[in-house]
């Protein structure tokens, strides 16, 4: 492993990018040689569907699997949260880097969007768009893709009154700070929950491959519950579903939705244990959601999304 050079497979955005460099980072402290190699995704090339319209399960990760196949990479580096639950034959997840901050802010132009009874926000998200409808049933919510960047300059040049993003996006993205100098201010949302995953970079590989240890046990942990109750609920359709673990001296305080598209129906949980007790927390969450109902929400959720 020491001498030979492992290559880091990125998509080409900045925030990627960014990612790359930072896993980089951190084997080249153990003394590793690396190589960044960005690959063109499918969800970077076509930037007019919504995501959950493009039929393809890991939109974002799909070339990235591809090249490790090919062995044209030895690991593959993502925002998680774009990181299918089931992954392909000989994929492995093999690492997670520190989380950043989970939480979804609003990027808005004025301090009158709190004023208004009827705003229009951008959001690609199915989850972002629900919860937003859930909180404010009268507000428009329309479709935004592409990088952290676009994203931004489409909102400047719209009439839209703001936008959703990942707070961890725009910090990493050098974004965050400059706001300001584009007339545009931000509002944590801390109602919203976050998507599984968001915040933390993952690393996959193939199954064989060592990978070196640079994880973070908390995000390790918080990662897998949350893939967790992902996986048992989503039954391989996109759904408004929203999953934080959060860890605090030992203690793992976890809380869960999922939506209708429509934000009308909510079913949520939310619960307190040991995070020597995680294996399949997960998993256990999911299934009292389902009892509570999420098993016909997420039919209903494939009916209006296949029409």
């Amino acid at each position: 492993m020491k001498n030979q050079t492992i290559r880091i497979g990125t998509r080409k955005s900045p925030l990627a990018m960014w990612q790359a460099e930072w896993v980089q980072e951190k084997l080249n402290e153990l003394g590793l040689p690396t190589e960044v190699v960005p690959i063109t995704s499918e969800g970077d090339i076509n930037l007019t569907q919504p995501i959950y319209q493009l039929g393809i399960t890991g939109v974002f990760t799909r070339s990235l699997d591809i090249a490790l196949l090919n062995d044209q990479i030895d690991i593959a580096v993502h925002s998680l949260k774009d990181v299918p639950t089931l992954l392909p034959e000989g994929i492995e997840l093999k690492g997670f880097m520190k989380r950043g901050n989970p939480n979804d802010i609003l990027v808005y132009k004025s301090d009158d969007i709190f004023e208004k009874e009827k705003r229009t926000i951008a959001t690609g998200s199915l989850r972002r768009s629900a919860f937003w409808h859930n909180k404010f049933p009268e507000d428009s919510v329309v479709d935004l893709r592409g990088n952290v960047q676009l994203r931004i300059q489409k909102l400047m040049d719209s009439d839209w009154d703001g936008a959703v993003f990942a707070y961890a996006g725009l910090e990493r993205s050098k974004i965050l700070n400059e706001l300001n100098t584009k007339g545009l201010k931000y509002q944590v949302l801390d109602w919203m929950i976050p998507a599984p995953s968001q915040g933390i970079v993952g690393i996959t590989s193939k199954s064989e491959f060592e990978m070196p240890d640079i994880s973070n046990e908390n995000s390790k942990i918080a990662a897998i519950i949350e893939r967790q109750f992902l996986n048992v609920l989503e039954g391989g359709c996109t759904a408004p579903i929203g999953a934080h673990a959060e860890i605090t001296d030992g203690i793992l305080n976890f809380k869960g939705s999922i939506l209708s598209l429509d934000g009308k129906q909510m079913i949520s949980i939310e619960k307190n244990f040991s995070t020597s007790a995680f294996e399949n927390k997960g998993k256990e969450l999911a299934e009292k959601c389902l009892e509570k109902g999420a098993g016909t929400l997420i039919k209903e959720i494939k009916k209006q999304i296949q029409k």
